[in-house]
C-alpha cells in the first residue's frame, strides 16, 4: 500500500497484475482538489514503473462518490491566475490517465460529475455501482468541461445525446448510462470492486504487449482518417507479431499450458 495525502495505491496479492488507485477525500465526496490532482499525477508516474502492472483500477473511497469534480470550496476566492494554474494541473491529471500504457478501468462507486466524469471517460472501461449518477453540470455555473469532457463524451456515445447531456447539465442514472454506452456494466454496490477485479483479471492474463498495442491502435486511430488508422493498426500488429510473446503465445497454445509472458 502506497499512501499519499488524498490518494491510496494498493495491490492485492491474489490479483496478479492489478493495482488500484483510490481517490481518498470521502468527506468532500472525493472532489478534485489541487493536492489530489498532484497526488494522482505522481501516483500514475510511479505506477508506470511497475513491471508487474497489467491493469489499473481507479475508484473512490466510500460508497457515495467516485468524484464530484473540482472542489468549488477550494476555488472560492481564487483569482484568474490561480484558477488557470490549478486548471493546468487538472489537465495534466486527465492526460496522465488517458495516456497510461496499460488498460485503466474506472469503478464508479457513486457520483461521477463534472471533472469526475471527465476522469472516468479518460479511462478505457467504466463499471458502475447501481446507484451511480453521472453528468456534466458545468453549464449551470457558467463554464464548460475543460479536461476532455466535450471531446470524450461524443466519442463514447452519439453526438446528439452527448450534446443534450452537456446542454442540460442534468444527471444520468446508471441504467441510462449503460444503455447509452457510457458505462460497460452495472453491479450492486457491495459487489462493484469484486466484479471489476474479475474482469480486470481476465484482461491481465493476456499478453502485455497486446494490451499496450490494442490501446495504442484504438486511441491513436480514433484521431485520424481510416487509411491512416489502418496503417497505425498494422504498425501495432507487427510490433506484436515480431515479439517474443507472440512466439510464446503460439507455443503455449500448442503445448496446452499457460503462457509465460515476457512483455516484449
Amino acid at each position: 500500500m502506497e499512501t499519499k495525502e488524498t490518494v491510496h495505491v494498493s495491490k492485492h496479492d491474489h490479483l496478479d497484475g492489478i493495482y488500484t488507485l483510490t481517490f481518498n477525500r470521502p468527506n468532500a465526496m472525493n472532489a478534485l482538489s489541487t493536492q489530489m490532482a498532484l497526488d494522482i499525477i505522481s501516483s500514475l508516474e510511479e505506477l508506470r514503473k511497475k513491471d508487474d502492472l497489467r491493469v489499473l483500477v481507479i475508484t473512490g473511497s466510500g460508497e457515495k462518490s467516485f468524484c464530484v469534480g473540482a472542489d468549488l470550496k477550494e476555488r472560492k476566492g481564487m483569482d484568474q491566475k490561480e484558477w488557470h494554474e490549478q486548471h493546468r494541473i487538472f489537465e495534466q491529471t486527465a492526460e496522465k490517465i488517458r495516456t497510461f500504457d496499460y488498460p485503466i478501468i474506472a469503478a464508479l462507486n457513486g457520483y461521477a460529475l463534472g471533472g469526475g466524469l471527465e476522469l472516468a471517460l479518460s479511462a478505457d472501461i467504466r463499471m458502475a455501482a447501481e446507484h451511480t449518477e453521472v453528468g456534466f453540470p458545468e453549464a449551470k455555473i457558467g463554464i464548460i468541461p475543460g479536461i476532455g469532457g466535450t471531446q470524450l463524451i461524443p466519442r463514447a456515445i452519439s453526438v446528439g445525446i452527448a450534446k443534450e447531456i452537456l446542454f442540460r447539465g442534468n444527471r444520468v442514472n446508471a441504467e441510462i448510462a449503460k444503455q447509452l454506452g457510457l458505462v460497460n456494466h452495472i453491479f450492486p454496490s457491495s459487489n462493484l470492486l469484486e466484479s471489476t477485479y474479475e474482469i480486470a483479471s481476465e484482461i491481465a492474463r493476456n499478453a502485455p504487449i497486446s494490451l499496450k498495442m490494442i490501446k495504442k491502435a484504438v486511441d491513436t486511430g480514433l484521431q485520424v482518417d481510416i487509411n491512416t488508422a489502418l496503417s497505425i493498426e498494422l504498425q501495432c500488429y507487427y510490433k506484436c507479431a515480431d515479439s517474443e510473446d507472440r512466439i510464446e503465445g503460439i507455443e503455449s497454445f500448442n503445448e496446452k499450458r499457460l503462457p509465460q509472458w515476457k512483455g516484449y
